[in-house]
């Protein structure tokens, strides 16, 4: 992917930003964003872990359209998969490339749109406690979607909101209008809540992160390990989020845009951050 880098960048032939205003600018910078889309899948497919596992045949012709019909709208990413897939990381990775590139882009977790659960965990003595009495912590009704659909359609019209935070201190405490959020011209979304109904219709582009169960659950026990985790109870809750997966994530994948190996280096996520970056000139804004 360097070598694709480079050579963008040593490229004398430099394209002018289209006039977007026009339906013909638009149509350019749509044609110009396939073939280097294609460049990108065609690179990746030689690679010995490509990040590409599967593009909907649609896509290309869905998101061209979308440019052209409805440029002053912000782009919504939503990504979803498993826990301990990996969707966290690659997004922060990819927040943290575009922000040292100074690209447009933002990003929102959904798990801080968890409902304030802080009674029934006051009532339970814990969290863990609360989830084996029958909690479903996954399930669509344990999420603010309602505020959710709101922030999500407001950051699409250039509208900044305040997101909810969900502390992670096992209080189980939201705290409304906390994490300021930008309406930059693209706006990953990420969490297992963005393919859910009523949701998932908002998104321009929908992405799934898959992942070899093995290395999932070995990524999960890790992240349990690091949380002092039991090892008894991070099975116990790894049986629970395989259960939620079969019933709420999985069927999903078949509605994705693009299907994402969980387990590809996170350098070579920000080579192709860097790569559009460089490829579009910085026209993009």
């Amino acid at each position: 992917m360097q070598m694709l880098i480079d050579k963008e960048n040593n490229s004398k032939d430099k394209i002018i930003k289209p006039d977007f205003s026009t339906k013909t600018g638009r149509e350019f910078l749509a044609f110009y964003l396939q073939t280097k889309f294609k460049q990108i899948l065609s690179y990746d497919k030689k690679t010995e872990r490509p990040i590409f596992k599967e593009i909907n045949p649609n896509f290309i012709s869905k998101f061209s359209r979308r440019l052209i019909e409805n440029p002053n709208k912000k782009f919504l990413i939503g990504v979803t998969g498993e826990s301990a897939s990996g969707k966290t990381t690659i997004c922060k990775q990819i927040k943290k490339t575009s922000t040292d590139l100074d690209f447009p882009l933002e990003f929102l977790s959904i798990d801080n749109y968890f409902n304030d659960i802080s009674d029934l965990i006051a009532k339970y003595g814990t969290f863990d406690a609360l989830r084996d009495n029958g909690y479903d912590v996954d399930s669509p009704e344990s999420f603010q979607l309602d505020l959710l659909k709101e922030d999500l359609t407001k950051l699409s019209n250039g509208e900044n909101i305040k997101a909810p935070e969900y502390l992670i201190n096992g209080t189980g405490v939201s705290v409304p209008n906390s994490i300021p959020i930008s309406a930059e011209k693209f706006i990953l979304v990420e969490g297992m809540a963005a393919m859910y109904k009523d949701i998932k219709d908002l998104f321009d582009v929908k992405i799934y992160i898959d992942i070899d169960p093995k290395i999932q659950k070995k990524w999960f026990m890790e992240r349990a390990s690091k949380r002092n985790q039991s090892e008894e109870n991070a099975l116990k809750h790894w049986d629970y989020v395989g259960d939620a997966a079969e019933k709420y994530i999985r069927p999903s994948k078949s509605e994705a845009d693009i299907i994402i190996n969980g387990a590809s280096s996170l350098d070579y996520f920000s080579q192709i951050i860097e790569f559009i970056h460089t490829a579009t000139n910085c026209f993009i804004s």
